[in-house]
């Protein structure tokens, strides 16, 4: 008696020693320590974070102003700008025909009998103030002035980067800026981050970044020095709106979307296809670059977040949504893989369904009929069903 009683736990010993290297599997997966902080920590310190520094103007503000105004207000003429001057008294006959003059590197024009005048920096309206006080009264009684801007005299900057036609640019004397250089090639295109750097040629090593969708920086870059020839405006180019998805997903893959395109935790796991079936996922792990160079690694509860008590965040690119295998996923999938549960009482091990059911020598002679239990209790393809969902986690 006691022989066969020592048989039969020898027997239960070795029926259930498969189960000694899953344990060794499953183990580690409940007692690792937990490395990631909580949806709550991470956005309170995205709250909390320091906002960037805004970039210092490098003149005083009443400089800057008085920038401005010269930039974006009429035309003043400069040296090498070409006018065309013509001078009318009251009837209609000229003291001298229409003469083109140059601006000349110290500023002055040169007309017959007067000689230099001073015009640089000056409005073509205040111009004609002046030459008209250079002749009346002291050559002519009364007459009337006129003065046009004929060529003005070009600063060649080089534009480069995500901009509609890069290549060299002239501008004027008064649209040696930023703005006006991207204007001049054809402003940035869809591929722009709104980032801008401008290189001078006179300082090699140093270099002005701007943001071209803050107000306050574009104000500083309009502020700035003029442009001068062989300076280099670079536009740069938005980094591909991409995040990494995969883990315990149908499609694990990157997902590029265009630059802009708000992207939440939800609807990048729709576009991977949803959560794996024949397991129940009920975490995800948002894996964030920070910008010191710091991961930062954030516990999701997907069922709060698909149920709407927990807030659905907006990824950044380059951020990485894994799902990952926790101790109910192992387990579930280890029975999916390798138990069935006949109906009654019996369980055997290691042998998938569909298997037990056509094999001849699994099933104590069968029985009358078809010779295959499969049609007797499985004649609706239930665990043919079965054992393709299984094949969903061998998918790429």
């Amino acid at each position: 008696m006691l022989q066969r009683h020592g048989w039969r736990q020898a027997t239960v010993a070795a029926r259930f020693s498969w189960l000694l290297p899953c344990l060794g599997v499953i183990w580690p997966l409940g007692c690792a320590k937990e490395h990631r902080i909580s949806l709550a920590q991470f956005l309170a310190q995205q709250q909390s974070a320091p906002a960037p520094a805004e970039p210092g103007t490098p003149e005083s503000a009443a400089a800057a102003a008085a920038n401005l105004e010269r930039y974006i207000g009429p035309y003043r003429v400069g040296t090498g700008d070409v006018l065309l001057v013509t001078l009318t008294r009251a009837d209609q006959t000229g003291l001298f025909p229409p003469v083109q003059v140059r601006v000349d590197r110290n500023g002055e024009i040169d007309l017959p009998i007067v000689g230099a005048v001073k015009v640089r920096d000056m409005e073509l309206e205040d111009i004609d103030d002046r030459i008209r006080a250079a002749y009346v009264p002291a050559v002519l009684t009364e007459g009337v002035v006129h003065v046009t801007l004929v060529t003005p005299e070009p600063t060649n900057v080089l534009v480069v980067g995500a901009v509609t036609a890069p290549g060299l640019v002239q501008l004027r004397h008064t649209e040696r800026n930023l703005l006006y250089a991207l204007v001049g090639a054809g402003g940035v295109s869809s591929m722009a981050s709104g980032q801008a750097t401008v290189r001078r040629i006179r300082k090699p090593d140093a270099a002005e970044a701007y943001r071209l969708t803050d107000p306050l920086e574009l104000r500083t870059a309009l502020a700035a020095e003029p442009l001068e020839n062989g300076d280099i405006v670079y536009v740069h180019a938005a980094q591909p709106n991409t995040v990494f998805v995969g883990g315990l997903v149908l499609r694990s893959a990157p997902q590029v979307y265009p630059p802009g395109t708000n992207v939440t935790v939800l609807q990048a796991l729709a576009a991977a296809g949803g959560l794996r079936t024949d397991v129940t996922p009920t975490q995800g792990t948002l894996i964030r670059r920070l910008s010191d160079g710091q991961d930062v690694h954030v516990k999701l509860n997907l069922n709060r977040l698909a149920m709407g008590r927990d807030p659905n965040i907006s990824l950044q690119a380059g951020d990485i949504l894994w799902v990952p295998e926790t101790l109910g996923t192992t387990i579930q999938d280890f029975i999916n893989r390798n138990l069935y549960l006949r109906a009654g009482a019996s369980v055997n091990y290691n042998v998938r369904g569909i298997e037990f059911l056509n094999r001849q020598d699994q099933q104590g002679g069968g029985g009358s009929g078809s010779g295959n239990l499969q049609d007797a209790f499985d004649p609706f393809g239930f665990l043919n069903q079965n054992s393709l969902l299984q094949g969903i986690s061998s998918r790429p």
